[in-house]
């Protein structure tokens, strides 16, 4: 074995050919083909050997691959066609911001010098109909095309991977490598993968948009999960699932719409996380702290934080009044409405791995890693029960819905039934390590997942055989799993950062029906901050259209205006076109009658002309015919003749030849019969001599033979030449056919070249006819040219009595422009008395301020006289209480003083006694009257008092509406003149306007009648039309102008909205601008 390893990157096969296989790695670019059970390599690797990260098939024979320097290689049969190397890619926002940034030029050269440091790796390439995609730098991919050029491929498009916004890094999550590039079948969509778990797409749509330089990728669905997720819990009231996990994002799922929506990233690692019963709320333990979240329209809004660290588990209960949450090895429960500790459950030695409340939230039950599982009574804060095993560690726990059962997985391969603080049942996960457990509300189903992301369904009570239905899901071990509350839904969360949502159906293949239906909640928490933002936006919005109506509608009305004077010099304009035409048309009208008159003499003398042509034509040709025709009679007669004797001549020599042959064959007869007497006679003498008669014999039948052929080749010579002679007649009469086609060809022709003529005849017509039309059109503009003229002299005429009217004009212009500048001399006047108005409303305002300081001072010289009327009422109870208390001890010294009524010297002294003791003298009598008067007093002015506040109440209310009415009352008054000045600005400017064009005109008119008085009678004066165009240009220019001025105005009334009135008065009017203006 070698002692190099070489990682193998791709394996492929060749989607034209499933027998060739493409292998690339570290340092290896390899072709095989696969044959007869065997694998045999088809390629040589030439070159420097380079380490491919990927490869894509672009056709039966040509492969793309890409390296990590950033290169790409075009093989062909297995050898390099084509290579280029690609330039690390920045983003766009990142090409603009340093374009815009001059001053951090040298942050911005470290910037680039760390980013070309980093040299670009094409981590994925697929291929497409016009060529292939790419992926050289993070957050990327490029179009390559097919070209015709020397470069075989050439870059197209940019695609780039848009930032996130709810991330706390943004510009992070659009530089992700891309793993994975997938078109769709009718390569209308392009899909990649990232190295963080994340599906994009792209939707091409035509070839127009695909010239745009640069372009974003979308979601497929919604963001997901880049890293393992540590928590999963559903919601009771709502259809929603919260999931946690170490890519430091906390996401909210619709699991019935198969939606994402909440979704926001942290700075920390979230661990666990639980939502409320009633969906407005979540709890999410982070390694720094446990925060209790409002779950908002829009967003996540901290609402408490709890100092608890790396809380790895955190749960509500059923109601949604408690929540529990892991502090090292103790469980802390806290109140959902004040926040405070209610209870600690302590006695957990190891980290807990699991808390789940039962269904009336009297009892939690947690586990551990030292393989404790306990129960915990709430109302106590002690444990009920306790179930300790210390060769497994626990990682998931699930009671049943009456909590008299415990579920549990852990380390040991089983999954385990508590009861009764004793493990009741095993049940043994066959080689796979249990990570996760839920059970179903009405109890009846047990629901596990494993390390290898299976899912498992098992029926309640347990089976002990491997009796459960398993199915595939996650690439990695299921980390939590939660059923809702309705049982129609399992959701499962596992460490390759995916969520499943699971459809309950029972064994026959409905969906399982739940005992009532269950209608989720619709209400969502919004900020009140947002809604005061919102409503003022609205109510911005709302002014902001008022204006553009208001805007719009004058514009409109200008518009209106002009477009009603255009009209009707249009209509004018057109009216008397059209009476001009209709004399034209009558005249044409005539010519035309006229026209037509001489061109149907003509026509019936051409008709004429033509049938007499058309009849000379066919005599003669009916006389070429009939000579043809007797030509053909002849020598059809001839050959006939000739066929006759032809056939005779054959018929001769057949007969003499039959004659030679029989003479020729009875003399040889005779010749044999009297050899054959010889070699009777001299058979004897001869049988000596038989070699020689032999020799003789054969030069004899060789003669014979060769006369014989003689013959032969002689006769069937005379045949070949007859037969010759025979075919040189048929030949004569097919020229003799063929005469005769051609004849009734020609005859043919004839007719249409007779067509060709009447075609031509009618095109003469037709020229002729345009000719006349030229003709008619030529005189029509002489008589215009002279209409012109004299329209002319008319123009000359009506322009002499113009400039005496513009004349007039001018004075009275002149005298328009003197009153409008006593109007905008009375206008600044009333400019002046509003700044003075506006000074005095300050002074007012100023006045109210003081009234109201004063005011103020009144009432807390009231509020002091008050406390000091309670203080005397205080003291007056007080002497109240001593008069009882006095009375009192009145009435004991009196009950005592009559138990002496039999004694009257002691009753006696008890009277003398109570009179020195109680009776006052009159003074004091005096004095508790004054007291009484006193108080009396007192309350009256207290009543006064109170009075007078309630009114100076009421007044300050009155004043304060009154300021605010007084307020609204001057700025309405700022915009009315805001709005006057304008108007009077516009009115300066289309009088400056009309005086500029009056100028010109006079100016223009004094040029002609110099230019009249100076130049002979003959020269003509220009053209109305040069008149109308000059007067366009200038009205062209006018509109320009008024359209600058426009602007100006509007960014000055912005800049006057965006300033606020410091003092109330309005700013200075900056005229010098709208007079340069109007000067230009």
């Amino acid at each position: 074995m070698s002692s190099v390893f070489r990682l193998c990157a791709q394996v492929s096969f060749s989607p034209q050919e499933n027998a060739q296989v493409c292998i690339t790695g570290n340092g290896f670019f390899k072709l095989f083909k696969y044959s007869e059970g065997t694998l045999k390599q088809t390629n040589l690797q030439k070159g420097e050997p380079q380490n491919y990260l990927c490869h894509a098939w672009l056709s039966e024979q040509e492969v793309i691959c890409g390296t990590d320097t950033g290169k790409l290689y075009l093989f062909e049969t297995g050898e390099l066609r084509w290579e280029t190397k690609l330039e690390y890619k920045k983003l766009p926002m990142e090409l603009e911001e340093d374009a815009t940034r001059e001053y951090d030029s040298g942050l911005a050269s470290e910037d680039n010098g760390s980013r070309q440091d980093s040299l670009p790796q094409i981590l994925a390439v697929a291929a497409y109909s016009k060529g292939f995609a790419c992926s050289p730098s993070p957050g990327v991919v490029v179009l390559f095309e097919k070209t015709k050029e020397k470069e075989v491929y050439k870059e197209s498009q940019e695609i780039w991977l848009p930032e996130d916004q709810f991330s706390s890094e943004p510009k992070q999550s659009s530089r992700q490598d891309i793993i994975c590039i997938c078109f769709s079948p009718s390569e209308k969509t392009i899909v990649v993968n990232t190295d963080k778990n994340q599906l994009y797409m792209f939707t091409i749509l035509s070839t127009d948009f695909m010239k745009e330089k640069a372009a974003y990728f979308v979601y497929l669905n919604y963001p997901l999960h880049s890293a393992p997720i540590t928590g999963l819990d559903v919601c009771v009231w709502k259809p929603i699932l919260a999931t946690c996990s170490l890519d430091r994002s906390v996401r909210i799922w619709n699991y019935k719409m198969n939606t994402l929506e909440l979704y926001k990233e942290y700075r920390e690692e979230a661990y666990t996380v639980s939502v409320h019963p009633s969906g407005l709320f979540c709890l999410v333990g982070f390694s720094d702290k446990l925060r209790f979240i409002s779950l908002l329209y829009e967003d996540m809004h901290v609402f408490k934080e709890f100092a608890v660290r790396k809380c790895r588990e955190c749960s509500f209960s059923n109601g949604g009044h408690l929540f529990a949450a892991v502090n090292g090895n103790v469980i802390q429960i806290y109140s959902s409405i004040t926040f405070e500790i209610v209870s600690n459950l302590k006695g957990h030695s190891e980290k807990i791995q699991a808390v789940k409340w039962s269904s009336d939230d009297a009892k939690l039950v947690s586990c551990d890693t030292y393989g404790a599982v306990y129960e915990w009574n709430l109302s106590t804060g002690e444990r009920e029960s306790e179930c300790v095993l210390k060769s497994c560690i626990y990682s998931s726990i699930a009671p049943s819905s009456d909590a008299k059962v415990i579920f549990a997985v852990g380390s040991d391969q089983t999954l385990k039934e508590i009861s009764e603080s004793s493990i009741q049942n095993e049940v043994s996960a066959f080689g796979v390590v249990y990570t996760a457990v839920a059970v179903s509300h009405s109890g009846h189903m047990v629901f596990v997942g494993t390390s290898l992301g299976t899912i498992r369904t098992m029926k309640y009570p347990l089976p002990l055989t491997k009796d459960f239905k398993e199915y595939q899901a996650h690439a990695g071990a299921v980390t939590k799993m939660s059923i809702t509350n309705d049982d129609l839904f399992l959701l499962t969360a596992s460490e390759d950062g995916s969520i499943f949502v699971w459809k309950l159906y029972d064994k026959g293949g409905g969906i399982l029906k739940w005992e009532k239906e269950f209608d989720y909640a619709e209400e969502v928490l919004i900020m009140r901050s947002d809604i005061e933002e919102k409503s003022q936006a609205l109510i911005d919005l709302q002014i902001r259209v008022e204006e553009l109506q208001t805007e719009n509608d004058y514009q409109l009305r200008l518009k209106d205006m002009y477009c009603n004077e255009k009209i009707r010099k249009l209509e004018e304009n057109f009216t008397q076109e059209i009476n001009s035409l209709k004399t034209k048309y009558q005249i044409l009208h005539a010519e035309k009658e006229k026209a037509d008159l001489q061109h149907q003499l003509q026509l019936s003398e051409l008709q004429n002309k033509q049938a007499r042509e058309v009849q000379q034509l066919e005599s003669e040709n009916n006389l070429k015919l009939l000579m043809e025709n007797e030509k053909y009679q002849e020598l059809q007669v001839k050959s006939q003749k000739m066929q006759e004797q032809y056939e005779r001549q054959l018929h001769n020599s057949e007969e003499s030849k039959s004659r030679t042959v029989k003479e020729l064959t009875e003399d040889y007869e005779g010749k044999l019969k009297e050899l054959s007497l010889l070699l009777e006679e001299a058979r004897e003498d001869m049988r000596l001599q038989l070699q020689a008669h032999e020799e003789i014999k054969k030069q004899i039948e060789e003669d014979e033979d060769q006369e014989i052929l003689e013959m032969k080749i002689k006769y069937e010579r005379q045949l070949m030449e007859a037969k010759e002679s025979n075919l040189q007649l048929k030949g004569e009469i097919g020229v003799m056919n063929k005469r005769l086609n051609s004849l009734q060809k020609e005859l043919k022709e004839r007719n249409k070249d007779i067509e060709d003529m009447r075609l031509e005849q009618q095109k003469l017509q037709g020229i002729i006819k345009s000719l006349e039309k030229d003709i008619s059109a030529l005189k029509t503009e002489v008589q215009e040219r002279a209409d012109t003229i004299q329209d002319k002299e008319k123009d000359i005429y009506d322009l002499k009595k113009k400039n005496q009217e513009l004349e007039k004009f001018k004075f009275v212009l002149d005298y328009r422009i003197e009153e409008f500048k006593k109007q905008i001399a009375s206008r600044e006047n009333d400019i002046k008395t509003m700044k003075e108005q506006i000074c005095e409303m300050e002074g007012e305002l100023e006045r109210f301020r003081k009234e109201t300081t004063q005011l103020k001072l009144n009432i807390a010289r009231m509020q002091q006289k008050l406390k000091a009327t309670d203080r005397e009422m205080h003291r007056e109870r007080q002497k109240k209480q001593n008069m009882e208390v006095l009375v009192n001890r009145f009435k004991t010294d009196l009950h005592n003083c009559v138990g002496f009524i039999q004694d009257s010297k002691k009753l006696k002294d008890g009277i003398r006694e109570l009179y020195t003791k109680y009776v006052q003298q009159p003074d004091e009598v005096e004095t508790e009257a004054a007291e009484i008067d006193m108080q009396q007093e007192y309350m009256r002015q207290r009543e006064y008092l109170e009075r007078n506040l309630a009114a100076l109440k009421k007044k300050v209310v009155k004043d304060r509406e009154i300021h605010q009415a007084a307020h609204l009352h001057i700025i309405q008054e700022n915009v009315s003149l805001i709005k006057e000045i304008n108007n009077l600005r516009q009115e300066l400017k289309v009088a400056h306007t009309q005086i500029r064009d009056l100028r010109s005109t006079l100016r223009l008119m004094e040029k002609k009648q110099a230019v009249q008085g100076t130049a002979p009678s003959s020269e003509v004066l220009p053209s109305p039309t040069v008149l109308m165009l000059n007067a366009q240009k200038e009205n062209e220019k006018i509109i320009e102008m008024q359209q600058l001025e426009i602007q100006y105005l509007r960014d000055q009334i912005k800049v006057l909205a965006s300033e606020p009135l410091s003092d109330g008065n309005l700013p200075p009017l900056n005229l010098e601008r709208s007079h340069k203006t109007q000067q230009q």
